[in-house]
C-alpha cells in the first residue's frame, strides 16, 4: 500500500522561511546593526550641539570683548581662526601630497610585485608605523628631521624667496613643511593598508584578461588595477587626511616653540594647528577664552564634516559613472 503524501506545510514559503534557522540571529544582528548607526549618529549631533553651545558666546560677542583674552593678541574670532585654519589645512595638504604617492607604490608593490613572503613582512612593517605614539613621532621630528631638513629649507629660501610662502628661513622651514613630512609618516600606514586591501579585491578575470590581450603587467595596473581601486584610494586619503587634520601633540613638538607659520596672505603670527593650539591654550584658559578655543574646534570639526561629505559626493559619482559605463 502506497504510503500517503506528506501534508504540504500550512502557511507555505512564508512560514518556512520565518521558522528558517538562523532568523534570530538575523534579527539579532539587523538590530545590532541599526542601534550602532542611530548612536554615531547621536554622538555626532550630541558633539555638533556641545561644541555650538559653548561656542556661541564666542560667535556673538564683540570685538572689543575679546580684549582680555591674552592670547588672542586684540584680534577678533575671524582673525584669530583664519591663520590657525590656514596651517591646519596646509600641513594636512602637504601631508597628503607627500603620503598618497608613497602609499600607492607600497601597496602595489606589496599587492603585485614583491614576493608573498617578503610582502607579508613589508605589510607587518608598515603597519607597525600606525602603533608608534604621535609624541614619538613629534620628538623624533623636533630632534632629527628639523635639522636634517634646514639645508633644503635653506635653499628654498635662497632660490625661492621672491615666493611670499618661502620668504624668510622661518617660513616654512622648521615649521610647516616639517609638520607635513612628519604627518604624511604618520599617515603612510592608513592609506597604505586600505589600497593595499582594495588592490587585493580586484578581480582575477579582470586582470587575466588583461594580461592576455597583450598588456604588461604596469597597463594591466593602469587598465584593471586602478580603475577598481579609485574609490578605495579615496577613501584611504580621507580617512588619513581625518588624522592630519586632528593631529595635536607631534604638530606642537614640532611648532613649538618661536616656530611661525607664514600664512603669507593672512597676517603673521605665532601661530599654529588648530588642534595643537587648543592643547597648548587650553590648560590655561578660562571664560570666553574657553569659548574661543571652542569656537576654533567647531570650525575643525566642520571642516572636518565638509571635506567627509565631498569624498563620499566624489566616491559616489564614480560609482554612478562606473554603473553607467
Amino acid at each position: 500500500m502506497a504510503s500517503a503524501a506528506p501534508e504540504p506545510r500550512r502557511g507555505g514559503p512564508v512560514t518556512a522561511l520565518r521558522d528558517a534557522p538562523g532568523r534570530v540571529g538575523n534579527v539579532v544582528f539587523s538590530g545590532i546593526s541599526t542601534g550602532a548607526g542611530i548612536v554615531i549618529l547621536a554622538v555626532l549631533t550630541a558633539v555638533a550641539s556641545f561644541l555650538l553651545y559653548r561656542s556661541w558666546p564666542a560667535l556673538t560677542a564683540a570685538r572689543e570683548d575679546f580684549a582680555s583674552v591674552g592670547f588672542m593678541r586684540g584680534q577678533g574670532l575671524a582673525e584669530y581662526i583664519a591663520p590657525l585654519l590656514f596651517g591646519t589645512l596646509l600641513s594636512s595638504a602637504l601631508a597628503l601630497l607627500i603620503a598618497v604617492p608613497l602609499s600607492i607604490g607600497i601597496a602595489l608593490f606589496i599587492s603585485h610585485y614583491a614576493p608573498r613572503r617578503a610582502a607579508q613582512g613589508l605589510g607587518y612593517l608598515i603597519d607597525l608605523l600606525a602603533a608608534i605614539p604621535s609624541v614619538v613621532y613629534g620628538m623624533w621630528g623636533m630632534a632629527w628631521l628639523v635639522p636634517q631638513l634646514n639645508p633644503f629649507f635653506a635653499w628654498l629660501s635662497g632660490n625661492l624667496g621672491m615666493i611670499p610662502l618661502f620668504a624668510g628661513f622661518q617660513a616654512p622651514a622648521r615649521n610647516i613643511m616639517t609638520v607635513g613630512v612628519v604627518l604624511a609618516v604618520m599617515i603612510l600606514p592608513i592609506i597604505t593598508a586600505t589600497t593595499r586591501e582594495v588592490f587585493l579585491q580586484t578581480p582575477r578575470l579582470h586582470e587575466e584578461a588583461s594580461l592576455a590581450l597583450g598588456a604588461t603587467r604596469w597597463e594591466m595596473i593602469r587598465q584593471a588595477v586602478f580603475p577598481f581601486g579609485r574609490s578605495g584610494i579615496i577613501a584611504g586619503s580621507m580617512i588619513g587626511l581625518g588624522r592630519a587634520l586632528g593631529e595635536t601633540m607631534a604638530v606642537l613638538m614640532i611648532l613649538s616653540p618661536g616656530f611661525a607659520i607664514n600664512a603669507f596672505l593672512l597676517q603673521p603670527g605665532q601661530h599654529q594647528s588648530i588642534a595643537a593650539n587648543i592643547a597648548a591654550q587650553f590648560p590655561e584658559a578660562y571664560g570666553l577664552g574657553a569659548d574661543v578655543l571652542i569656537a576654533t574646534g567647531l570650525a575643525l570639526f566642520a571642516v572636518t564634516l565638509v571635506v567627509n561629505f565631498l569624498a563620499r559626493w566624489v566616491i559616489s559619482r564614480r560609482a554612478e559613472f562606473s554603473g553607467a559605463n
